[in-house]
């Protein structure tokens, strides 16, 4: 069985472990270039050409070029050499580019792995943070711009080497409000409510859910995660009691997660498990499907598709019958921009970042890329303002929370065996969770 990705949008990767190359790559580099992450600090007017590497999406992609731009018309001697990776080949290019010293500023995310966490388990990024690779942003005057949760979040031992670039959400789904009203149908609150919408869509003739099966299915089991377990907390524990053996993948809660993903996936169009995540958007604007489980990146991408056939809404798809659990949306602080200790152009990088958090500058980047701010103060879309009462309080998504066991087996790899479940793979949710379960237990 060939694992669908976990989502089409971003390098989750990292949550959930890159090759070991990459790691070692990285170390080497700082090794050889003899640095031990100290604070960044430059001098003078910045000028040349800044390197600048980031995995592709179009819409962030469209907010960095106009960032970009505005950067070289205010300084005319600065020349930005922008590459937009393709996600899949990010990993190798990222540490190829950080080898050679060839890069001014990549993406990056380092994590602390709590003390019940085996060593082993540290990502790539924590390491190489360690190893010095990362220059230490702490003091720069562009982390100050941003809300303090927002950087707590992305601390790493005390410091900061990362600037958030946003905030995503991505545990709901995008409804057709034309079709809702069409068959007398309000946005769902419990389960029970969730899976009479979809059956009435199919009743009369229309897939409840458009799914990209051949690599964004992962937002389906996310999505089942977050109405089973709302809280950070919730998820913390679940993640905690994983590594103690205190919870078993084959335990009744988490077998529900995956009969929660398998029954959207029987609401899904037709054959779409080789679907490709980057066509859904038109399908549904064309009322092929009445929802589409996405993250709140791709709202420009639906907003360009829809333009004026119909309004559409967002809401946390509901897994929980109880309706105050299903009432938040999970969700992650975005790309994250990182200096290498190693850059050539390091006053530019920096004079960028600080451009880049600027009031001005900042709002027309998130107003292009989707994301929802995490600087306090900035104006936000109406389609954003319309999810407040979701995201008031922050609940973090099942993938930035639960560790991967480098150690254990391929079915387990991934927050929930999601992949192995019919049509995707071949197997019933509790096969699912039984191969994922033995998977695990091999780890540790």
């Amino acid at each position: 069985m060939k694992t669908p990705s976990l989502c089409s949008r971003r390098v989750l990767g990292r949550r959930i472990g890159l090759v070991s190359v990459v790691a070692t790559s990285l170390l080497l580099a700082a090794c050889s270039s003899g640095t031990s992450g100290p604070a960044a600090k430059t001098g003078g007017a910045p000028s040349g050409t800044l390197k600048f590497i980031v995995s592709s999406s179009d819409a962030s992609d469209a907010g960095f070029r106009a960032v970009n731009a505005a950067f070289m018309k205010k300084y005319p001697k600065v020349k930005i050499d922008f590459s937009a990776i393709p996600n899949q080949n990010w990993a190798a290019t990222n540490s190829s580019r950080l080898t050679a010293g060839n890069v001014d500023i990549t993406l990056a995310g380092p994590k602390e792995v709590p003390s019940y966490v085996s060593a082993s388990a540290q990502g790539d990024d924590a390491r190489a943070a360690d190893a010095g690779v990362y220059a230490d942003l702490t003091d720069q005057a562009a982390m100050k711009r941003f809300s303090p949760s927002v950087l707590k979040a992305t601390q790493y031992k005390g410091k900061q080497y990362v600037v958030p670039t946003g905030l995503s959400y991505y545990t709901g789904a995008y409804y057709n409000k034309k079709l809702f009203a069409k068959y007398g149908l309000t946005v769902p609150t419990t389960w029970d409510e969730f899976v009479k919408v979809c059956n009435t869509l199919k009743k009369n003739g229309v897939a409840p859910l458009g799914v990209g099966g051949k690599d964004s299915a992962g937002l389906v089991m996310l999505s089942a995660v977050q109405g089973l377990y709302p809280t950070a907390q919730d998820k913390e524990a679940l993640n905690q009691g994983l590594w103690q053996k205190k919870v078993k993948l084959t335990d009744s809660k988490p077998v529900q997660v995956l009969d929660r993903v398998a029954t959207m996936f029987g609401f899904a169009q037709r054959n779409f498990s080789g679907v490709a995540g980057s066509t859904i958007a038109a399908g549904f604007a064309n009322g092929e499907y009445a929802m589409i489980p996405d993250g709140t990146w791709d709202t420009p991408t639906v907003t360009s598709a829809v333009g004026s056939k119909f309004d559409f809404g967002y809401f946390p798809i509901p897994t929980s019958n109880n309706a105050a659990e299903n009432a938040t949306v999970g969700g992650k602080v975005e790309l994250t921009l990182a200096v290498p200790s190693s850059a050539k152009n390091k006053t530019a990088a920096l004079a960028y970042l600080d451009f880049f958090t600027e009031p001005a500058n900042y709002t027309k980047f998130v107003e292009l890329s989707g994301f929802a701010s995490a600087e306090p103060g900035i104006a936000t879309s109406d389609f954003l303002k319309s999810l407040e009462g979701y995201t008031k309080t922050f609940s973090p998504a099942w993938d930035t929370v639960f560790i991967v066991n480098p150690k254990a087996g391929a079915a387990a790899q991934y927050p929930f065996n999601y992949g192995a479940v019919t049509p995707l793979g071949s197997s019933t949710p509790a096969q699912a969770a039984g191969q994922s379960q033995k998977d695990w237990a091999a780890g540790q």
